[in-house]
């Protein structure tokens, strides 16, 4: 098959790269134009365009896909469908009416829960046991197309959005180039999704990253781990910002936010409910540490304060 990729982080790579090792010619990728990254901010192509390059594919960076001039390069490439992952731009029906087969979304949620952009951080700090990734076909709305096949993974206790996030794209990989053959044969049934369950994955914001004490701990340890490895849980200890990377919620009392121990085992905080265990953590312009190393560095007592992010 000819297929156009639209894709940008190494969620939509993942699958970027099983296509192209399927065999299937893909004559075009769509990637969001290169950003500033890094402390010198200097511009950084997509995850996608890089792996893109290394295959010799040709890419394209439109601002939007508004216009006919932006969408002439698909039209060229003549694709009988369309593979979208995490591209970050909104397709308009124009664009979605370029490949004869249409517009096929991988998504990290179990539609209908959890459309939108952030569907791993939101699953995790939900407090959901499951989560999995779904093929679908596009239409103009939010995640509202039909679907064409779900898979279900656990969420374990340990898993991070880092975690969880390869764990999905390895999933959406496979799921996608098992998909495209029996896309092209017409033998995948598509599923309305259900008007019931239906719930929206927010863009994440910076300032959710700020523990609040005075939150049950276990709320404070989904936050860690939705958190990790972006933006990073953050709080204030002895007037400087510090994030926390990993934590375990226990059993504790106390004003929340004080130190109840701090030892080669953790740092606990007591928290609006229960405590939270602090095991691994990083100030500013510093390493990740685990506790041990971390006191080691910055001597913490108990009846000491951790203070909300300003």
């Amino acid at each position: 098959m000819r297929v156009v990729f639209a894709g940008t982080p190494d969620f939509a790579a993942a699958a970027l790269e099983a296509i192209l090792t399927a065999g299937h010619a893909v004559p075009l990728v769509l990637t969001q134009p290169d950003r500033p990254a890094g402390r010198g901010m200097v511009l950084q192509a997509s995850p996608v365009k890089q792996l893109a390059l290394q295959h010799g594919v040709p890419v394209h960076q439109p601002l939007n896909l508004k216009t006919d001039e932006a969408r002439q390069a698909v039209v060229e490439a003549h694709p009988d469908v369309m593979v979208v992952a995490a591209y970050g731009l909104i397709l308009p029906q124009a664009a979605l009416d370029i490949p004869r087969l249409g517009c096929i979304n991988i998504h990290a949620s179990l539609l209908p829960r959890w459309r939108g952009a952030a569907p791993i951080q939101r699953a995790i700090l939900a407090g959901d046991r499951e989560t999995g990734v779904t093929l679908m076909r596009m239409e103009a709305g939010l995640d509202t197309g039909p679907m064409l096949a779900r898979e279900t993974l656990p969420i374990e206790e340990n898993d991070s959005a880092g975690t969880l996030h390869d764990k999905l794209a390895a999933l959406g990989a496979r799921m996608i180039v098992e998909a495209l053959p029996r896309i092209e044969r017409g033998a995948l049934r598509e599923e309305t999704q259900p008007v019931e369950g239906v719930t929206y994955a927010a863009k994440l914001d910076k300032a959710e990253a700020k523990l609040d004490w005075y939150r049950p701990a276990s709320d404070l340890a989904r936050a860690v781990r939705a958190f990790n490895p972006a933006p990073g849980a953050v709080t204030r200890s002895q007037g400087q910002i510090v994030k926390i990377w990993q934590a375990t919620p226990c059993p504790g009392q106390g004003e929340p936010g004080t130190i109840l121990r701090a030892n080669s085992e953790g740092i606990l905080i007591a928290c609006g409910e229960g405590a939270l265990s602090l095991t691994e953590l990083q100030k500013s312009g510093g390493k990740r540490l685990s506790a041990r190393d971390f006191l080691l560095g910055t001597p913490l007592r108990p009846g000491e304060r951790f203070e909300q992010a300003s």
